[in-house]
């Protein structure tokens, strides 16, 4: 059963550093206590210089903490031990380069950093900078590196940063910070036990070693899906084609690049799963021919014959017993019935349809919306969301299906 108010009463720790976006952190407070969360900021020397740490005492309504020690009530207090062991989550937003470097190696000198150090409760880091420090190997490889220790990150969005550059580094915006600090509390475990098999990516389909045929997914849907698939325990098997992409770490990965390739290992994969989520972009058809050499402009001819691919959804279709299958539906026109008529042509419990034409839908997006399809006939609309939080509401609306099927009237939400 999942509380009404996963936020209430909740002890989170705040964590403010050095960057331009430190002001933004005031409207994630704002937003937490409205929901009744418990907030205390530890501000670090930088963050202060962005911020006045008046500001943040008048909007958590808690004092904020910026040294090792302070006194209360006649008692000295080690800051650090006593932040650490009261916090539920610490959230560090936003996270610097600096911040993520020192806790990669160990390093604690300051109030932030030592705490970070203290605690058993989770962290979610939500870094922001520029994008050229962002991409710089030393960061993505603390980046991975923490992931692999256990804790959380919020990745940046693309967009214009206060230096003027276009591009990955802007800190995640705040209501989908938000959102996943109180999924965070909000966690279910409704998958445990389940093994769920998920696609994503486009694949490449050669007719030289240089030149294929493919087509725009970035695979951030079938990511998203798999994440949040393991995050509620189910055992997670990604079939990816070619992606920019870090796999889920507690995800079982399996990457392909071709058609027939993914073809081959979903059908391994398939009789021991319980649920599919086909979210990859398959080509339909690759070229007849695959030259071994690279074709050049001369000995180029004006047509290229191309053969079907395997139909992987049609397949899985026909072979299915107790598994669930989940198909996806890229469209640009006569959405609801190409959905349809998709779905029950391959045999699917359930098809999400969006049309790719609308903004911020679709291939290469951070957020996505769209209409879930049941074979009863329901059509569930599903809002413009981030995409890790679609992939929840998906797997929300999937769960509400099979308990209506099996004839289990309890909630689940």
């Amino acid at each position: 059963m999942i509380m009404d108010n996963p936020l209430a009463h909740k002890r989170i720790v705040l964590g403010v550093t050095g960057g331009i976006a430190a002001y933004k952190a005031l409207d994630l407070i704002s937003m937490l206590k409205k929901d009744d969360a418990i907030v205390k900021v530890i501000l670090t020397e930088n963050a202060a210089e962005f911020v006045n740490p008046i500001t943040f005492e008048a909007i958590s309504g808690n004092p904020v903490y910026t040294t090792m020690f302070s006194r209360c009530d006649g008692q000295w207090e080690i800051d650090h031990i006593a932040l650490s062991k009261w916090a539920e989550l610490i959230v560090i937003v936003p996270a610097t380069a600096n911040i993520l470097g020192k806790i990669n190696h160990g390093i604690a000198d300051d109030l932030l950093s030592t705490s970070i150090m203290a605690t058993k409760a989770s962290v979610i880091f939500v870094p922001a900078m520029n994008t050229l420090m962002f991409q710089n190997p030393i960061v993505q490889e603390n980046i991975v590196s923490l992931t692999k220790k256990g804790y959380i990150f919020i990745p940046p969005a693309q967009g214009r940063l206060a230096c003027g550059d276009w591009g990955e580094g802007k800190l995640a915006d705040i209501n989908d910070i938000f959102i996943e600090i109180k999924r965070y509390f909000n966690s279910k475990d409704d998958l445990r036990g389940l093994k769920v098999v998920i696609t994503a990516g486009p694949t490449r389909e050669y007719f030289d070693p240089t030149r294929f045929i493919s087509n725009p997914s970035t695979g951030k849907m079938g990511y998203a899906i798999a994440s949040a698939a393991a995050d509620r325990g189910a055992d997670v098997f990604l079939v990816s084609g070619p992606t920019q992409l870090m796999p889920p770490e507690k995800a079982a990965f399996y990457p392909v690049e071709t058609a027939e390739q993914m073809y081959k290992t979903v059908l391994d994969l398939f009789p021991g799963c319980d649920l599919l989520f086909k979210a990859a972009a398959v080509s339909d058809y690759r070229p007849a021919k695959r030259s071994m050499y690279k074709i050049k402009k001369e000995d180029a001819c004006n047509n290229i014959e191309v053969v079907k691919n395997p139909d992987i959804l049609k397949e899985v279709g026909k072979l299915k017993s107790k598994q669930i299958i989940i198909g996806f539906a890229a469209e640009t026109n006569n959405i609801e019935q190409n959905a349809k008529d998709k779905m029950e042509n391959k045999n699917l419990d359930f098809i999400l349809a969006n049309d790719v034409n609308q903004p911020r839908t679709g291939f290469g997006t951070d957020t996505n919306q769209g209409i879930l399809y049941t074979s009863k006939g329901d059509a569930i609309r599903i809002p413009l969301l981030n995409k890790k939080e679609f992939a929840h509401r998906l797997i929300d609306e999937v769960i509400k299906g099979l308990i209506g099927r099996s004839g289990n009237t309890g909630e689940s939400d």
